[in-house]
C-alpha cells in the first residue's frame, strides 16, 4: 500500500501500482465519471498512470485549468486526425497545443484551409468522436521513432525528434490509425469529447520563424457538454460587438497607422479616457506612499548587461548608436529605477521607498502577434518599485494586495492569483529563490488569499504574484502583478546604511497594477462595451439645443459646466433633436442636457440618462450635484 496526499490535505491508502483513474473511484464514482487527467508531485498525468510510491494527488476535471489543457490538446488530436484522413500525405503535420481558450494546430497544407473545409474537418470529427476510440500512450527509442514518422513522411516530427537526446525514449500516443508523437498528457478516448467547434484558420509560421515554411493553423474549442459550447459561442458572438478595435474606431478613442504598425495614436476623446486612468492612478498612488518618477526611454547597452535584460530579452528589444555607442530603448523601466535609488546614499529610517512611474516601454514584437491595444510594440506601464528592509517585505506584499484589490474593485472586476515559480533562465542562487518564493507563498497564506501555483513562470530575476481579472463576459486577463527581487539590489550595488552603521542589501519588490495602459484601456473598452461610467467617459455630458434660438444659453451652460472640471459637448448642428439623441446614445455619452424654449424660461435643463433615459427637468446646479457625486464615488 501507498499513501496519497489529496488536494484537500486529506490522505487515503491505495493500493501500489493503482491507475489515478481506480484511485479516482476509490474516492467517488461521480469524480471518475469527470476526471479527465491526475496531477501527481505537481505534474500532470494521464488516468493511465500507475501510481507506486507515496505522493501528493490531484484529480483533474474539466473545472480545472489542466483538466481543461488535457481535454483541449486530445481534441487537437481528433483534428489532426480528421485531417488527414480527407487529405492524406498532402497535408504534414507540425504540433498542435492547447492554449489559455482552445486550441490549435499548424499543418503544412498545399493552400489554406477555407469555411467549407472547417465544415468538412468538423464533420469527420464527429465520426471520429462518434468510433470512441481508445487513446493509448507508448514509448520508442529515438531510432524507432525517427523510422516510424519517416515511414508515415511526417518530416516535420523527424526534425522534432531529431532534436532530442539520443538516448532519450520518445513518447507517441495512437487512436485508431493516427499515430502522433507528444508528451501528453491526454484523456481515455476520443468518445468523450462531446461538443467542439473549428473557429477560424489563419497563417502562422513553423516554430514561429518568418524566415521558416508558412503553415495553416485551425483553432478550436472543445467541451465536455454541448450546452457548454453554445454558452462559450454566445459569449464569441457578444466579444464581436464589444470589440476594442471596432469600438475604439466607432468612438474615435485610438487609432494605429500604417506608418507604425503596433505604435498606437490615441485621439482626443481617448486621450481624455487616459488622462482620468492616469490621474486616478497618481491619486490612489499618493494616498499610499509613493513618490512619482520619471526615467528616460533610452539608456546605455551596458545598463541592459548589468541589469540581466540583455541576456535574457535583447531579442525583444530596440537599439540604436548615440555618439559612436550603443543605446536600447527601454523593454521595461527597472534598471532606470535602480539608477534613481542609486543617485544618493539611504538610512534604513526611510524605508520603505515607493517610486512610481508610468514609464514609456519599447518592444519588438512579431507583427503576426500585434492586436489593437491587447499587443502592441510601444506602452505605458504604471511601474512601480518598492525598496524595502528584509523585515518589511511580507508587509508591503499585504500592502500592494489591498491597493490592487481596492483598485480591481472600482472597475467591478474580480480576479483570481497565480504564484509564478523559478523559471530554467533564470538569475542567482537556489537560496535566494527559495527565500524570494517562500515570502510570497507565506503573504498569500496569511491573508488567506486563494491561489494556484504556475510553475516555471517568473520572471528571470524573481518569482511573482499575478492577478487575473475577469471582465464581464468571464473572459480572464492577466494584469497585476508582485515581483520579488533579490537579484537587482545585487547586481546594481544597492546599498542602505543600517541601524549598526553599516552598509546593507535592500530588497526590491516591482509590480503593476494596470499593466499596461494601452492594454487596460482595451480591456476596459470591452467590459463596458464602450459604455464608460461618468467618471471615465470621455464625454460625460452633450447639450442638445432644439433650435439657434437655443445657442446662447447652451453657450452658457457649456462654460458652467467646464468650469465644474465635467467634460462637455455642445452639438449646434441643424439637426432634429430626435436625431442628436440618437448619435448621442451610439456614442455612448452618460447624459445628455435637452434645451429648448421651456428649459430657457424655467432657467434648467432637459436630463436625458444612457442608463435611465428622460429624467425629467432639473435646474442646472441640481444636475452638476448628481453628476459630481457620480464622479466622485467612481460609480459604475
Amino acid at each position: 500500500m501507498v499513501q496519497v496526499e489529496l488536494k484537500d490535505g486529506s490522505k487515503i491508502e491505495v493500493k501500489e501500482g493503482s491507475s489515478i483513474l481506480e484511485i479516482a473511484k476509490q474516492i467517488s464514482e461521480g469524480l471518475a465519471r469527470n476526471c479527465l487527467a491526475g496531477k501527481v508531485n505537481g505534474e500532470v498525468k494521464d488516468l493511465r498512470t500507475e501510481i507506486t510510491g507515496n505522493c501528493k494527488l490531484e484529480i483533474l476535471t474539466f473545472d480545472n485549468d489542466d483538466g481543461k489543457k488535457a481535454f483541449w490538446h486530445t481534441t487537437s488530436h481528433i483534428m489532426a486526425q480528421a485531417v488527414k484522413r480527407i487529405y492524406g500525405d498532402s497535408v504534414k503535420l507540425t504540433i498542435g497545443p492547447s492554449i489559455d481558450n482552445g486550441f490549435y494546430y499548424d499543418f503544412d497544407a498545399e493552400k489554406p484551409f477555407t469555411e467549407e473545409d472547417l465544415k468538412k474537418i468538423e464533420e469527420e470529427m464527429k465520426k471520429i468522436v462518434k468510433e470512441n476510440l481508445e487513446i493509448t500512450r507508448y514509448t520508442l527509442s529515438r531510432v524507432d521513432a525517427i523510422k516510424l514518422m519517416k515511414d508515415r513522411k511526417e518530416p516535420y516530427k523527424v526534425e522534432l525528434i531529431e532534436e532530442l537526446p539520443e538516448d532519450e525514449e520518445i513518447s507517441f500516443y495512437d487512436q485508431g490509425e493516427f499515430k502522433e508523437l507528444c508528451a501528453g498528457p491526454h484523456i481515455l478516448s476520443t468518445g468523450l469529447v462531446k461538443a467542439f467547434k473549428l473557429l477560424h484558420s489563419s497563417a502562422s509560421y513553423w516554430r514561429g520563424d518568418e524566415t521558416k515554411q508558412t503553415l495553416q493553423r485551425i483553432y478550436g474549442i472543445s467541451f465536455p457538454k454541448a450546452s457548454m459550447l453554445e454558452e462559450y459561442l454566445n459569449m464569441l458572438e457578444e466579444a464581436k460587438k464589444r470589440d476594442h478595435k471596432k469600438l475604439g474606431k466607432e468612438l474615435d478613442l485610438f487609432m494605429i497607422a500604417p506608418e507604425g504598425p503596433g505604435f498606437p495614436f490615441f485621439l482626443p476623446k481617448g486621450m481624455a479616457l487616459r488622462n482620468v486612468l492616469e490621474d486616478f492612478w497618481r491619486k490612489k498612488h499618493v494616498l499610499n506612499g509613493y513618490q512619482e518618477i520619471k526615467t528616460p526611454v533610452i539608456l546605455n547597452e551596458d545598463l541592459w548587461h548589468r541589469s540581466g535584460h540583455w541576456d535574457h530579452y535583447k531579442d525583444n528589444m530596440y537599439t540604436t548608436k548615440i555618439d559612436e555607442q550603443d543605446y536600447a530603448l527601454k523593454p521595461m523601466n527597472c534598471p532606470g529605477g535602480m539608477l534613481v535609488y542609486k543617485s544618493k546614499m539611504h538610512s534604513y529610517r526611510e524605508f520603505p521607498i515607493r517610486l512610481g512611474e508610468l514609464g514609456l516601454v519599447h518592444r519588438h514584437e512579431k507583427s503576426g502577434e500585434l492586436n489593437g491595444l491587447f499587443r502592441v510594440r510601444c506602452f505605458t506601464q504604471d511601474d512601480a518599485h518598492i525598496f524595502c528592509l528584509p523585515t518589511q517585505i511580507e508587509s508591503e506584499i499585504v500592502n500592494l494586495m489591498k491597493l490592487i484589490n481596492e483598485v480591481y474593485s472600482i472597475f467591478g472586476f474580480s480576479y483570481t492569483l497565480e504564484l509564478s515559480t523559478r523559471p530554467e533562465d533564470s538569475m542567482g542562487s537556489d537560496e535566494d529563490w527559495e527565500r524570494a518564493e517562500s515570502a510570497l507563498k507565506k503573504a498569500l497564506e496569511d491573508q488567506k488569499m486563494e491561489y494556484q501555483v504556475n510553475e516555471g513562470d517568473g520572471a528571470f530575476y524573481g518569482p511573482k504574484i499575478d492577478f487575473h481579472i475577469k471582465d464581464c463576459l468571464g473572459r480572464e486577463w492577466q494584469c497585476g502583478t508582485i515581483q520579488l527581487d533579490f537579484q537587482m539590489p545585487e547586481r546594481f550595488d544597492l546599498t542602505y546604511i543600517g541601524e549598526d552603521g553599516e552598509k546593507h542589501r535592500p530588497v526590491m519588490l516591482h509590480r503593476v497594477i494596470f499593466g499596461s495602459i494601452e492594454r487596460f484601456i482595451g480591456i476596459l473598452i470591452e467590459h463596458y462595451a464602450g459604455a464608460f461610467p461618468t467618471w471615465l467617459a470621455p464625454v460625460q455630458v452633450r447639450i442638445l439645443p432644439i433650435s439657434d434660438s437655443q445657442k446662447e444659453y447652451a453657450e452658457k451652460i457649456k462654460r458652467d459646466l467646464e468650469l465644474a472640471e465635467i467634460r462637455v459637448e455642445l452639438d449646434e448642428r441643424q439637426e432634429k433633436i430626435g436625431y442628436k439623441i440618437r448619435e448621442a446614445q451610439l456614442q455612448k455619452i452618460p447624459y445628455m442636457l435637452i434645451l429648448g424654449d421651456k428649459e430657457i424660461e424655467a432657467d434648467a435643463v432637459g436630463v436625458r440618462s444612457r442608463k435611465d433615459g428622460d429624467i425629467g427637468q432639473m435646474r442646472l446646479a441640481e444636475f452638476m450635484e448628481k453628476i459630481k457625486k457620480e464622479i466622485e464615488n467612481y460609480t459604475n
